[in-house]
């Protein structure tokens, strides 16, 4: 049974009611898969076999979680009051039995072990930004900014177009054109000021 010591520094740091919940749903997932591995994930106690993640916990302020990786997958029920599929934990009694606990966990552990993971959903592109119409302006009289603007990726173009488009006064939009076209025919990205730190 190996232990993470991360775990137990992250059990020991957390509020005196979730200490017993982080405790209890620990012990149960070993009780579960003897073979399960402890890790940190994203900060959160996590448990995987196999380098895939079955579940996590997490303490807060005044609650605790616990969420199956795939629980979706599962039909596990999620609560929508916390993440995870467990809702807000208080004390070890807002956990289902250790009966009904163990089965999940071998539930999630089945499915890791015999299904491959959910492809991600492919979003549409979103459609090319549309340049205000000073902009286009500016940009028609100077090639070169235009073509630095051009030759960027779609996300980067869109930096300077939106940024653009959001200002709320004309005063403001103006120094913004003004800025963009400067920078463009310097061939810099809208955050060109950051790329080096």
């Amino acid at each position: 049974m190996s232990r993470d010591p991360r775990i137990d520094a992250y059990i020991a740091r957390a509020a005196p009611f979730a200490q017993p919940i982080l405790s209890h749903v620990r012990e149960r997932v070993h009780a579960a898969l003897p073979e399960v591995e402890e890790t940190m994930k994203w900060s959160m106690p996590s448990f995987t076999i196999g380098g895939k993640i079955l579940l996590n916990t997490a303490a807060f302020k005044a609650h605790a979680v616990v969420g199956f990786w795939r629980g979706q997958e599962l039909g596990f029920e999620g609560k929508n009051d916390a993440m995870g599929q467990l809702g807000k934990l208080t004390s070890v009694d807002d956990l289902p039995s250790d009966q009904q606990l163990d089965e999940m966990i071998r539930k999630a552990a089945e499915l890791s072990k015999s299904a491959p993971a959910p492809r991600k959903v492919k979003h549409e592109p979103q459609p090319p930004a549309e340049i205000h119409p000073e902009f286009a302006t500016a940009l028609g009289a100077n090639p070169k900014a235009r073509e630095v603007l051009d030759a960027f990726s779609p996300s980067a173009r869109r930096e300077y177009v939106d940024w653009i488009a959001e200002a709320k006064q004309d005063k403001t939009r103006a120094k913004r054109i003004a800025d963009a076209i400067e920078w463009l025919s310097e061939g810099k990205k809208r955050h060109w000021k950051y790329e080096n730190c």
